[in-house]
């Protein structure tokens, strides 16, 4: 299942880290993000608990970018 996300981020940069931190948290089985827009797309792995893998994906942007939020 695919959802989009509302973020908050400063720079494209950050927005890469995002997106490779979100792609390396277990239940994601891809992520992009569009830091123009201030959108992530997460595709889910079949079966897992969406609100608590975005816990996860949210605790793992914030080990790389700090100041970034993502809107759940």
């Amino acid at each position: 299942m695919k959802k989009t996300y509302k973020i908050d981020v400063d720079c494209a940069n950050c927005a890469a880290k995002m997106e490779d931190a979100a792609k390396n948290t277990k239940g994601v089985k891809d992520c992009t993000v569009n830091f123009m827009a201030l959108k992530m797309k997460v595709d889910f792995e079949e079966g897992v608990d969406e609100s608590a893998v975005m816990q996860e994906v949210l605790a793992n942007c914030k080990k790389v970018e700090d100041d970034c939020e993502i809107f759940l």
